[in-house]
Formats: C-alpha cells, sequence, structure tokens
C-alpha cells in the first residue's frame, strides 16, 4: 500500500506546483524538489528490505558479497543520476541533463568492469 501513498504524494506535489507556476515558477520549482526528495527518501528507507534479501542471496553463491556489491552501486548510480538529471530538465537545464547521463553511465560501466573480467575468465578457462 506504500506504491499508493507515494502516488498520490506525487499527484498532490504536482498539483501544489501547478498551483503556484504562474504566479511565482521558483516556488513551484522548489515545491517540485521537495516532493521528489521526499520520495526518494521514502524509497531509499526501502532498501534495508531489499539488503536483507540479498545478503540471504549472497550466501548461496561464490562471491556473492562482490556480486552484489556492484549490483547495488549500479543501481544506486542509475538512481542518482536519474533524480539529478530529472530536476535539471525540469529547470530547464539540458545539457547539464545530459551530462550527468553520460556521467553515470560511464560510471556504470567502470562499476561493471569486475563482472565483464570475471565473465570473460570464465569463458577463456572453459575454451582452454
Amino acid at each position: 500500500m506504500d506504491i499508493i501513498k507515494i502516488g498520490l504524494l506525487g499527484i498532490f506535489g504536482a498539483f501544489l506546483a501547478l498551483q503556484f507556476k504562474k504566479e511565482k515558477p521558483e516556488y513551484s520549482f522548489y515545491i517540485a524538489i521537495a516532493i521528489g526528495m521526499a520520495i526518494f527518501a521514502l524509497a531509499a528507507q526501502r532498501l534495508s528490505d531489499v539488503l536483507g534479501n540479498f545478503a540471504n542471496l549472497s550466501a548461496y553463491i561464490e562471491n556473492g558479497n562482490m556480486y552484489f556489491g556492484i549490483l547495488f552501486k549500479v543501481v544506486g548510480i542509475t538512481y542518482i543520476c536519474e533524480f539529478s538529471q530529472a530536476i535539471c530538465r525540469d529547470a530547464g537545464y539540458l545539457s547539464l541533463a545530459g551530462q550527468i547521463e553520460i556521467f553515470g553511465k560511464i560510471s556504470v560501466l567502470l562499476v561493471g568492469m569486475p563482472i565483464l573480467l570475471t565473465i570473460i575468465d570464465n569463458i577463456t578457462r572453459i575454451s582452454v
């Protein structure tokens, strides 16, 4: 039922921001950022449940802690970049949003490199 609360919070924030958009556009922007940060904080609280489930799963997988650590870093990078990018787009700074997107993609590639190297190592062991 939390998704309903989050959805209603987002709709309420959008309607509230629309009320201020004509006369005080800066208030509209601040309201949108505040609601976005509140939703982001609520989503971050749910991560403890996900972390517990992945900790149980990592016990069954060899080097599971490394792989799940990389997975969480990648997910974190994408969420932070998406959130920052959306704020920049809403503010009208499309080029800045594009740069955040590029930086996020490069960061995901770098963080995921150990998994790619492990896959290549496994393939070369099988083929030899």
